[in-house]
């Protein structure tokens, strides 16, 4: 029996494995094209590069963000040959902060940009092109967010609280004074946050703090050890200051200090109140949502004899508005706290002609009581993982007519190829430009049955 060779090392197939590139390291590119998030692409030494901050044509310096493989991602540091299609940054803190990743490109190229996203899953994925472009929706490029988390750390070894946003490509906290795309009134409670979270006796145990807009003002902290009465005077003032309710979370859910406190807000062409608690699911961008909101009720098309049925329907925000145009309204949620919340929406907006149902949507439609007398018409609204499991039974629900609002392009061209699979058409199809200053692509598509 051979002896065993001891202490030889063998290259895997392929030969050598490339050195990885280290984090920080600066690297000079030329940017060839944009990709679909809006990000600069480079390729350089068999690598392919995705630059934050980097338009089409341009010569950057990108400083390395992380690398897997053959892709590296980066942000851009400087420019040294500009498309002539970039802008100033309009926000002090642009290439550090990681919330608004395009503001270097003028507000009409971010909407082509995310018109050509859309357009590319459509066609890419499921091979169609809607038989009408519908004009984007859009609002006020800046000032439009009405809801934010703001992140805080206590940092142990500089012994400093640290109070901001992200940074881009890292868990990093960018210090913020101010946010151009919150809406006005809580520009000043951004402002003055930091240095009022600094006078807490145990900065350690914050969590991060949430500000809200709607029909009131609201500053939620999450803490980890209850407050001293001291803390709670300073939070108590400070909103007093701010004409805004206080929320607190510690244990179990947030709940406001003054228990007669609630948020809410109006979707006003409907004269409708919506309430919500902290966690609930809104849409950050008021006047596009309302924009939005119309926009589905003029494709959809609800008739007054109609049975309409509203798919991971929220708190209501297009369940109440249809509930005034049509017969009966089924709207179906798979969280129960906010099937709970919509039903007392509608009882609260005098609306009795709505039925609210709790199921698990990411599952196959079952044979449910509320599903057996059938739609003329069905409007869903899923979060990111699209809706495929329900889309493949909802033409044996009768449905005519179908607006689906995607949150995004990829799984709503996936769930496309299965509603053509049963005989529906894409008619219509647009964006909604509910978060300018960033890549994120909202849009809303009109089928119909062939």
């Amino acid at each position: 029996m051979a002896k065993p060779v001891r202490g030889l090392r063998f290259q895997p197939s392929g030969g050598s494995r490339a050195a990885q590139i280290p984090v920080g390291k600066k690297q000079r590119l030329t940017i060839e094209r944009l990709a679909n998030d809006g990000r600069g692409i480079a390729f350089l030494e068999g690598r392919t590069w995705f630059v934050v901050g980097a338009l089409a044509g341009e010569e950057v310096e990108a400083r390395v963000l992380g690398a897997h493989g053959k892709v590296v991602e980066a942000r851009t540091e400087r420019v040294f040959s500009a498309s002539d299609l970039r802008r100033p940054a309009p926000c002090a803190h642009a290439g550090r902060c990681g919330g608004c990743s395009v503001q270097h490109l003028p507000h009409d190229e971010q909407l082509a940009l995310k018109q050509r996203m859309l357009a590319e899953q459509l066609s890419r994925v499921a091979g169609v092109e809607p038989e009408e472009w519908a004009a984007p929706l859009s609002g006020p490029e800046f000032g439009y967010r009405r809801r934010a988390r703001v992140a805080v750390r206590w940092d142990a070894k500089a012994k400093k609280l640290e109070v901001g946003f992200r940074a881009a490509g890292s868990q990093d906290i960018v210090a913020i004074d101010e946010c151009p795309v919150l809406v006005q009134p809580l520009q000043p409670i951004m402002s003055r946050l930091p240095a009022m979270l600094q006078r807490l006796s145990k900065p350690q145990a914050l969590g991060h703090v949430e500000l809200f807009s709607g029909s009131a003002i609201a500053v939620l902290l999450r803490h980890m050890v209850p407050l001293s009465a001291a803390d709670l005077e300073i939070l108590q003032a400070f909103c007093a200051f701010h004409e805004a309710q206080l929320w607190l979370h510690g244990e179990g859910e947030p709940q406001p200090v003054d228990p007669g406190q609630a948020l809410g807000y109006r979707l006003e062409p409907w004269n409708l109140q919506l309430a919500y608690r902290p966690g609930d699911f809104v849409q950050v961008n008021a006047g596009v949502n309302e924009a939005m909101v119309a926009q589905a009720l003029e494709w959809l098309a609800p008739q007054a004899d109609e049975r309409v049925l509203d798919l991971f329907c929220g708190l209501g925000n297009f369940a109440l508005p249809l509930a005034q145009k049509v017969r009966e309204v089924v709207a179906v949620e798979g969280v129960a706290t906010m099937v709970a919340r919509a039903a007392e929406n509608a009882t609260s907006n005098n609306l009795h002609n709505t039925r609210f149902f709790q199921a698990d949507l990411s599952q196959p439609l079952s044979d449910a009581e509320w599903a057996r007398e059938g739609f003329s018409a069905v409007l869903l609204d899923p979060p990111r993982d699209g809706a495929f499991e329900v889309v493949r039974k909802l033409a044996s629900l009768g449905a005519k007519r179908l607006v689906y609002v995607s949150c995004n392009p990829a799984t709503l061209a996936r769930d496309t190829v299965e509603l053509v699979r049963q005989g529906y058409r894409l008619k219509r199809a647009g964006i909604l430009d509910m978060f300018p200053q960033t890549a994120h692509v909202e849009a809303m598509a009109l089928f119909e049955a062939s």
